[in-house]
């Protein structure tokens, strides 16, 4: 069977290879409170376990993604999907919350290799623009869904079993995925060129840490202007000399002249926002419902369920929308729609969360999913072929990038509205620790070492500030993707749709 003939199966081995990496971008956001109390993990280790596997991505990615236009992309995605599968394994039985972190680590540098490869691979097996749109549809359904069903598949198996079976999860998936991958992806002679060098990829990755640890740090209750400064600095300086590299080299790793295209600078910074803005929701509304709202797992995981249906539909829907309609009018509809539905849930009470709260969820997941996807098809349709694993890696690292800010952003937004709505009762005062005062985790662990009624007290006092710290994250979510609609609508006014829509339209 010929490439051509091949490229629906091609498709869904792609797909089916992306389905571990993208669910476990946010499987671990359902596992915070079990993690918690398991692991004895302050709220700052909570954070570097989620963040440390979207920010090493983002830093990893375009190394990678220059690698496999050089070294084929099949090869670099079974390379990749066999790093993921072991280090799944070390992340599980991790004793530590260190030692966790270490094996997030591993996990993302096996998923830098995979997520390039898929998309490059996609790009280059559909050259029709109607088949990539829908090609692109359905792999962004994959995206979206299997984001929004990590929540729940983590809920699941936290009911029956302990927090590290989120990761063990990943194994028997890939004993299905990794053959399937192998001998429906046809060999294909690498077409990129390209420099690829470690040393520029540890520049990047190092100016990525160092400005996010920064950005964390200074938002911490004493924590030192010096040391933070200091930090911000050297993150900044690594960013801007690796940007240096790629602008003055013969043959850069990133072909920055990429970001001329306004498809995909706006494609980038719609994956940025929108990515950014889904995981810091997802992580709120699971605490919310879990710590505040006293859910179990499952039963959050269930909540979000109208989230997970709407996001499984969005993706061919956007591939269709695009073809009929246009990308910038998709992608603007989307981004307006999304942050309304956002605004919605920032007012909702989840302990009676109605119609309404439905709704909003579905809008949610369908509107970002078809915002995503509308991304992904403006950055890959611009792409040259030839530089599919480059283009494919720059959106992933909108999407990487996109989740580990979202999730430090927000994550500050929230530890400080938090901090500030927490009342200690007086009978507690010089009893609570510090870091109880700007996280709700923190200070479920010290209710329980506490107990009986003043750690009841403790409790009630956590959740009450928690409720109001949650509509501040939710509803600014909502206006930041509400000024990226505004940002799409002007920046793609030229924009040239493909002659197939063009011809649709009149």
């Amino acid at each position: 069977m010929s490439w051509s003939a091949n490229r629906w199966l091609t498709l869904v081995a792609v797909m089916l290879a992306f389905v571990p990496i993208v669910v476990d971008m946010t499987i671990l956001h359902i596992a915070v409170p079990s993690l918690t109390l398991a692991l004895g993990a302050s709220g700052t280790e909570i954070l570097w376990i989620i963040d440390i596997y979207p920010l090493m991505m983002a830093g990893l990615l375009v190394p990678m993604g220059t690698l496999a236009d050089r070294l084929g992309y099949r090869r670099m995605m079974l390379v990749g999907l066999a790093i993921f599968v072991v280090a799944s394994v070390l992340a599980a039985f991790a004793p530590s919350a260190m030692l966790l972190i270490g094996a997030r680590v591993l996990l993302a540098l096996g998923a830098s290799m995979v997520m390039p490869s898929i998309l490059a691979i996609i790009r280059q097996t559909f050259e029709d623009d109607r088949e990539r749109a829908i090609a692109l549809g359905l792999w962004g359904t994959v995206g979206s869904a299997g984001a929004a069903l990590g929540p729940l598949a983590g809920g699941i198996l936290l009911e029956h079993f302990w927090w590290g079976s989120v990761f063990l999860v990943n194994v028997p998936i890939m004993l299905v995925v990794w053959p399937l991958a192998y001998f429906a992806v046809p060999k294909r002679k690498p077409q990129g060129g390209g420099n690829w060098t470690i040393g520029q990829a540890l520049i990047l990755i190092g100016g990525l840490i160092a400005t996010v640890y920064a950005v964390k740090s200074g938002f911490k209750t004493g924590s030192s202007p010096l040391v933070t400064g200091a930090t911000l600095v050297m993150g900044l300086s690594l960013l801007a000399w690796f940007a240096r590299q790629q602008l003055t080299a013969a043959s850069p790793m990133l072909d920055l002249a990429l970001f001329a295209r306004p498809a995909i600078s706006m494609g980038m910074i719609i994956a940025l926002v929108v990515s950014g803005s889904l995981a810091g929701v997802e992580l709120t509304i699971a605490q919310e419902l879990q710590f505040v709202v006293g859910k179990s797992p499952l039963e959050a995981g269930l909540f979000m369920l109208p989230l997970v249906v709407a996001s499984a539909l969005g993706g061919p829907l956007a591939g269709y929308l695009t073809n009929l309609l246009g990308l910038r009018l998709v992608a603007v509809a989307s981004l307006v729609v999304s942050a309304a539905a956002l605004a919605g849930l920032g007012v909702s009470d989840f302990h009676q969360p109605g119609l309404g709260v439905i709704v909003c969820m579905v809008l949610l997941g369908l509107s970002l999913s078809i915002g995503l996807t509308a991304s992904s098809i403006a950055i890959m349709g611009s792409a040259p072929a030839e530089k599919a694993g480059a283009a494919g890696s720059l959106e992933a690292t909108g999407y990487e990038l996109g989740a580990g800010l979202g999730i430090t952003f927000f994550g500050v937004l929230l530890a400080a509205s938090y901090g500030a709505g927490m009342i200690v009762p007086q009978t507690l005062a010089g009893q609570v620790p510090e870091g109880a005062l700007h996280s709700i985790g923190e200070a479920m662990v010290a209710a329980q070492g506490l107990g009986g009624a003043e750690g009841l007290a403790l409790e009630a006092a956590a959740r009450q500030a928690f409720s109001s710290a949650h509509g501040t994250v939710l509803l600014t979510a909502a206006s930041l993707i509400g000024i990226l609609a505004i940002a799409v609508l002007i920046a793609l006014r030229n924009y040239r749709e493909p002659a197939a829509v063009v011809a649709r339209q009149h």
